[in-house]
């Protein structure tokens, strides 16, 4: 039985590459049963508006963009008492999601293959404040733009080693926040250079978390705050810990909770899924447990 698929295209991800082989792609997804509605983004939050008003009419929704494009579908979404099954096509830069959920980059007919012989599994979505969701991390403090202000010439010519170079150029401006933060059966306070809630085994394309780690819909998320050193011998062994995975430096806090809540001195700026997620000198993020359904 044939199945209604709603497409959702963002024609700026990935520079417009999705025009290389979105009719193949639209092609192999009709074979395969799918029968698909194409909408085209205009602008920041066109996505959302989309998904919540039209995504209840079809077996599944899908989206071709990076993953700014995929957290403005999940945030539409999640309007919805009954979303229907979510797709990805991955078209971004750094595709955190799709890292973490072995999805073909930059193949729009790869992905349709997998949409296609995939299964759905309950997939997590992160609260961010009164403000919204968040498809996979929501964070503060050094490097937290890195994957998304290194120029891509760089990106496609070095890989990893273009945000470790990026990275590397912040060193000298890092800032120190201090910041209380109260998690499931604990809490910390004192100095951090870094904070987020996730769930993705990549985050920005510089630190990968094993499997084994991360459940993606086991209705809890992975908090991650870096310490401020204090000294340069410090910040040397945190960096060590990083680049290596091992993720062993005593500046380094990697746990699981259910919700956190981040208390600063004075605002402070966030990021949501690689996007601005405004100022704040107190947030609330949250784990709702497995509201979608992503097939992969």
């Amino acid at each position: 039985m044939d199945r209604k698929l709603l497409l959702i295209v963002n024609p700026a991800a990935g520079r417009g590459g999705y025009k290389n082989n979105l009719g193949e792609a639209l092609l192999t997804l009709d074979r395969g049963g799918c029968r698909s509605t194409l909408f085209f983004t205009a602008g920041r939050g066109e996505a959302t508006r989309i998904a919540a008003q039209q995504a209840a009419a079809y077996d599944a929704v899908a989206c071709v963009g990076g993953d700014g494009t995929l957290s403005e579908v999940i945030s539409g979404l999640m309007e919805l008492p009954a979303p229907p099954p979510l797709g990805y096509f991955p078209m971004g830069t750094a595709n955190d999601v799709a890292t973490t959920l072995g999805l073909p980059k930059n193949d729009l007919v790869g992905a349709a293959r997998r949409l296609l012989g995939g299964q759905p599994h309950p997939f997590d979505v992160g609260g961010f404040g009164e403000e919204g969701y968040f498809a996979y991390i929501a964070a503060f403090g050094a490097f937290t733009e890195v994957s998304y202000t290194t120029p891509q010439n760089q990106k496609k010519a070095l890989g990893h080693l273009a945000y470790v170079l990026q990275g590397a150029a912040q060193l000298p401006y890092l800032e120190s926040y201090k910041a209380r933060v109260e998690y499931d059966g604990g809490s910390f306070e004192g100095n951090l250079l870094y904070g987020s809630l996730s769930n993705s085994t990549s985050v920005a394309g510089m630190l990968h978390f094993k499997e084994e780690l991360v459940g993606l819909g086991d209705g809890m998320s992975e908090l991650v705050l870096v310490k401020d050193p204090g000294s340069v011998e410090g910040f040397g062994d945190l960096v060590a810990s990083v680049l290596s995975q091992r993720y062993d430096s005593e500046h380094l806090l990697i746990l699981h909770t259910q919700k956190a809540r981040f208390l600063f001195e004075k605002p402070v700026a966030w990021t949501r899924d690689g996007e601005e997620g405004g100022r704040h000198q107190e947030l609330t993020l949250c784990n709702c447990a497995a509201p979608i359904q992503f097939i992969f």
